[in-house]
């Protein structure tokens, strides 16, 4: 039988985003599903970010060699390592380098193309991210769609959540990502004002990244920053509704997350969003912010339609279901 190590230095980081989503979830169950089959390397602490590099590329592949397989679920992996299967979840410092800063860019242009080469199997999120490898890389890339965890669900603790942070006055509406210039928040910049007239207030959740150009600040938006992770669930449950305006999401697990957490969704009509959201979700361009404001004060208005549409649509995909894809590619694409 197959054993697959995991690289998990993703999964040991304290911020969560979707790529440590993934390596979290992956890191979790996969040794569940078949503990004889699957084993993690987790680095130090002190090696889960940049440092963790040198871990990453000096130390992993040595480990690496006493297992059939090296999966690497967040997008970098050892570069000396030949047994690789690759999750990679986008190209989007490849594709619009100006999010990004010089550095990372010129790093990201000159170890992703190399990794996907070598890799013995490359997996990614969506059938948008497997268009652009395709485009962008040449490469032929297994998709398996994530997923979301029980925590998320109408039942979630919105009171606590709210009380936390200061929500308990007014409804709000709740967005979701890093302070980052891809994410697109200025098409919120209409929406602001008109929501605030309806007694509605904004509300984003998410810190900066060092490798991510920031944008500008947008009127009538509140900064959570970080949460802690229990308290995100309460915050999607609490929401009158969800907008994700950005131009480029390999899947977008932060629409998945809030159809779960029964709130009806709002988000750009771009990259794999729509994948994400299917006819859940209300749509908008991402470059027209009188559209994203005139699709949330519609869901506001009539908000059911979305809210039983988003359920069902989240019903069944969940971290247990992504894992067995994993495992069903894994053993079928490597034997």
């Amino acid at each position: 039988m197959t054993r697959v190590l995991i690289d998990a230095r993703a999964a040991a980081r304290p911020e969560l985003g979707g790529v440590e989503r993934w390596a979290r979830e992956l890191a979790a169950r996969l040794p569940a599903l078949h503990p004889d089959r699957y084993a993690l390397a987790v680095p130090r602490a002190r090696l889960v970010h940049r440092a963790g590099h040198a871990w990453e590329q000096g130390v992993l592949p040595f480990r690496a060699r006493r297992a059939d397989v090296l999966l690497c679920p967040a997008n970098l992996a050892p570069v000396a390592a030949r047994n690789v299967a690759l999750i990679l979840h986008d190209v989007a410092p490849l594709r619009e380098p100006g999010w990004y800063a010089p550095a990372y860019v010129r790093y990201q242009r000159a170890i992703v193309p190399l990794l996907a080469r070598r890799a013995r199997l490359v997996l990614t999120v969506s059938e948008f991210s497997a268009g652009e490898l395709r485009d962008l890389l040449g490469v032929e890339a297994q998709v398996v769609h994530g997923g979301v965890g029980p925590a998320f669900g109408p039942h979630a603790d919105a009171t606590g959540a709210r009380a936390a942070h200061g929500l308990q006055e007014r409804p709000y509406v709740l967005t979701v990502g890093s302070r980052t210039a891809r994410k697109n928040l200025a098409a919120l910049r209409v929406a602001g004002p008109r929501l605030a007239a309806r007694g509605v207030d904004l509300v984003a959740v998410g810190g900066g990244r060092p490798q991510f150009r920031a944008e500008d600040e947008v009127p009538g938006l509140r900064h959570l920053g970080r949460v802690d992770d229990a308290e995100l669930p309460g915050l999607y449950a609490g929401a009158a509704a969800f907008v994700l305006p950005s131009r480029y999401e390999g899947y977008g697990l932060p629409v998945l997350e809030a159809m779960a957490s029964g709130t009806p969704v709002v988000a750009a009509r771009a990259a794999a969003l729509p994948e994400a959201g299917g006819d859940a979700a209300r749509y908008a361009d991402p470059d027209d912010p009188e559209g994203f404001a005139d699709a949330l004060e519609a869901t506001l208005d009539d908000p059911e339609p979305q809210r039983a549409a988003g359920l069902a649509r989240a019903r069944g995909r969940t971290w247990e279901a992504t894992a067995r894809g994993v495992d069903a590619v894994l053993r079928r694409e490597l034997g």
